[in-house]
């Protein structure tokens, strides 16, 4: 499943204190406005209940690509590019300084959000705002892929699973198209000089979160047409009404093909994570990417490799090679980190196994951070299921030799990929609009700098009420 990607926050900021525009005198104007929306709706976003924010994501979507036109516009001015056939003339009064808090950067205190990151360019201002948006749609993607994951209710029907693939499909490669967009760019600059490029927005990260979105795309991919992962799940929904009355089918064709799919995803993943490996040596809240991130990139590398493995043994045992398909599902449990015969069938394995089965899902509920894991503790269940059935199945009847792991592993064949990124189309102002900024503004660019989000934190004194902490005393009363 996707990544829990945690949207940024940034600080008001107003162009006309910056730029001057010549020929479009209300540009500046247009994009401070638009800009406000923005940073108004990041801030609601963060505010809210983590069950809240996958509602709000269409809001904070719909702000961003209102606001990517004109801040494309003030960049073509700086560029002398023309927008829609309109020349742009764009001045420099004092370079910006604008404050966006960055998600991937690592901290120098674990626990502790990153602190803010001034940037001093229009070229980094578009990569946040790109990659924002890019977050946005990943975020997406995960709340239509929710129904698929929760055992509260009853399992979605073929066509609700396969329209929630195939639209959560269309957001990840939507957003794979940005940050391939983003990483072709130069996102380097001399105010760079000045401040560091937070690690969001550093190319190498760009391209990770492009192989990233790929890797995942190609993943649901196979989750469309993979029984397996719902099979595992309905012994834990209660709302099942089919009682696993037949065993799951699949056609051995695309067992092989759906294994294939599964190493390509696992090779994106892992160059996802070199690229995040090669910028660890930067200094924290510079252009180092945070652990967790990259942790999850090596989880879904593993995930990756054994639910191939899995596909392998499916595509042996439908030839009657029960022995062969064993040790390709020992295989996925190496892969998995998942130690061979284990037993979880009672005492303590039992019990903490279902109470982490219960804990992800009521994330899945609750909509938080469910699914960290990359999918391994799903695929580890699925791979534990079939692996009980078929060493059943091989003891009583077929009692086939099991190859090593290592025997197998070295016959896995190359990746095969599915899907291409199609090239990012930014939006464009019409000319209606153009025209009718070259009037002088109508009102002075003056943005209010509000509540920051360091700010929004501040805890209230106990017995007050919410926004009346200045109107009480904090010291020690005095009753004498």
């Amino acid at each position: 499943m996707p990544y829990p990607f945690v949207l940024p926050t940034t600080s008001a900021f107003s162009f006309s204190s910056s730029f001057t525009c010549e020929s479009h005198p209300s540009l500046p104007l247009n994009a401070s406005t638009h800009r406000g929306v923005v940073r108004d709706t990041l801030k609601t976003h963060k505010r809210l209940p983590p069950s809240s924010q996958p509602g709000h994501l269409s809001s904070v979507a719909c702000s961003i690509t209102t606001y990517l036109p004109y801040l494309l516009a003030l960049d073509a001015g700086l560029n002398n590019k023309y927008v829609n056939g309109h020349s742009i003339t764009l001045t420099t009064k004092l370079p910006p300084t604008i404050e966006w808090r960055p998600t991937l950067s690592d901290t120098a205190v674990p626990g502790k959000e990153p602190a803010r990151a001034k940037i001093h360019s229009l070229a980094h201002e578009l990569s946040f705002a790109l990659a924002t948006l890019a977050n946005t749609y990943t975020l997406q993607s995960r709340l239509s892929l929710r129904p698929l994951y929760t055992v509260s209710s009853a399992p979605p029907t073929p066509e609700q699973r396969t329209t929630a693939i195939t639209t959560a499909t269309r957001l990840l490669l939507d957003a794979a198209s940005i940050y391939d967009h983003l990483s072709t760019i130069a996102t380097t600059s001399s105010a760079s000089v000045l401040s560091p490029v937070p690690a969001d927005i550093s190319p190498p990260t760009l391209r990770a979160q492009r192989s990233l979105a790929l890797a995942e795309a190609t993943l649901l991919a196979v989750l469309k047409d993979d029984p397996y992962p719902a099979a595992a799940a309905a012994d834990r929904n209660a709302n099942d009404t089919e009682w696993m009355y037949k065993a799951p089918e699949i056609p051995r064709v695309r067992a092989h093909l759906f294994a294939r799919l599964c190493l390509a995803a696992a090779e994106h993943a892992a160059q996802a994570h070199s690229l995040c490996v090669s910028q660890q040596g930067g200094k924290a809240g510079g252009g180092k990417v945070s652990g967790e991130f990259v942790g999850y990139l090596e989880d879904l590398r593993r995930t990756s490799r054994a639910k191939a493995c899995r596909f392998f043994g499916v595509d042996a045992e439908l030839g009657s090679r029960t022995g062969d398909a064993i040790g390709w599902l020992r295989a996925a449990m190496g892969e998995l980190g998942v130690e061979v015969g284990r037993k979880t069938g009672g005492g303590l394995g039992r019990l903490r196994k279902g109470l982490s089965e219960r804990w992800e899902d009521r994330k899945v509920e609750r909509g938080g951070d469910w699914g960290a894991d990359a999918g391994r503790a799903e695929e580890t269940r699925v791979v534990e299921m079939l692996e009980a059935k078929w060493v059943k199945q091989n003891d009583t009847m077929f009692t086939q030799t099991i190859p090593a792991p290592g025997t197998l592993l070295a016959q896995m064949p190359s990746g095969r990929e599915i899907h291409t990124i199609k090239p990012y189309q930014p939006p464009v102002l019409d000319s209606a609009t153009l025209e009718a900024m070259r009037a002088p503004p109508d009102r002075s660019d003056e943005v209010g700098e509000g509540m920051s989000s360091d700010e929004e934190t501040l805890a209230e004194v106990p017995g007050t009420f919410p926004g009346t902490h200045g109107e009480y005393r904090t010291g020690t009363p005095n009753y004498f």
